[in-house]
């Protein structure tokens, strides 16, 4: 876990590439990959005498960035491309898939050292099947292994060989992660998404029996509904507020109305920043899980109930 991956960082030099991307914006974007490199690196410099201290510098600098991002790079820019194209380019979403890793490490979370996992975004396991038939025979079977690519997964490396001899002659070898646990993060969140990650989470928990499935969303943007009738374990607003009306952001669409609700869309983000206690909790939620443990009989007997 030494090395944070970078998918903020590969969205960011994705869309300098773009031949989309209008020519004002392209010193934007380089600005903007000046910018992350500064973030990183006051991130890295985070100090204090506590996980939990460490975790509000984190969180604080994870706020500036976000806010920079949000207003001086995609809202301020003279052209729509940014802001209309926000949720293909994700530049502004996968700032929280990149920020995630940093939580879940031992200078946050002290008892995930020692356990071998990979942190961050990950294709995970989803299922294993057999291409292959009695006239058309493949070696080990035909086994082919379908992942899903997750936002955020605490996962583990597994190698898997398939052979029809018993000393495998002729094997085929696969390697996949296996995923423990899985965040979807979403900017906003409605119904169709909330029941998109319900589908997602069945299949996370198909695959892997013990697995537990959390959707992280800035902003609300349905009416809440109970999750015991699905397979997410929990759904985390990490701003704890609604998204902004569509009556305001209608006007968003073009240069002219952004500049005139400037102010409205800056109070919103400063007014509802993304929050420390949400990230705790989810920390909370992972910290259970490292340290669940097999019940024991006689404790089970006196309880009466396991």
């Amino acid at each position: 876990m030494s090395t944070f991956p970078t998918p903020h960082l590969e969205k960011l030099t994705a869309t300098h590439g773009n031949d989309k991307l209008p020519a004002c914006d392209k010193p934007r974007i380089e600005r903007a990959i000046e910018r992350y490199h500064e973030w990183i690196k006051t991130m890295d410099a985070v100090t204090g005498k506590t996980p939990g201290k460490r975790l509000e510098k984190l969180v604080a600098l994870l706020n500036e960035y976000r806010l920079w991002v949000d207003v001086d790079l995609i809202f301020d820019s003279d052209d729509n491309f940014l802001y209309r194209q926000k949720g293909q380019l994700k530049i502004d979403n996968s700032v929280i898939e990149e920020f995630l890793p940093r939580l879940v490490h031992p200078s946050i979370l002290p008892e995930i050292k020692g356990f071998d996992v990979a942190v961050g975004p990950a294709k995970c396991f989803s299922a294993l099947y057999f291409e292959s038939s009695l006239d058309v025979p493949q070696p080990g079977g035909g086994m082919t292994i379908r992942t899903k690519a997750q936002d955020f997964a605490i996962s583990r490396k597994l190698h898997l060989r398939a052979a029809h001899g018993p000393n495998f002659e002729d094997a085929v070898t696969k390697d996949v992660f296996i995923a423990y646990v899985v965040s979807e993060c979403k900017t906003n969140l409605d119904k169709t998404m909330f029941q998109e990650a319900c589908a997602t989470a069945h299949d996370v928990k198909s695959a892997v029996s013990g697995a537990r499935y959390y959707l992280l969303c800035e902003w609300l943007d349905m009416t809440p509904v109970s999750t015991a009738a699905t397979d997410v374990d929990e759904v985390i607003i990490l701003r704890k507020s609604k998204r902004l009306g569509s009556n305001v952001r209608g006007n968003f669409g073009s240069a002219r109305g952004r500049r005139d609700y400037r102010a409205r869309y800056i109070k919103h983000l400063t007014d509802n920043p993304l929050q420390v206690e949400m990230f705790q909790r989810f920390l909370g939620h992972v910290l259970g899980l490292l340290q669940s443990e097999a019940p024991v009989e006689r404790d089970v007997l006196s309880a009466g109930y396991f």
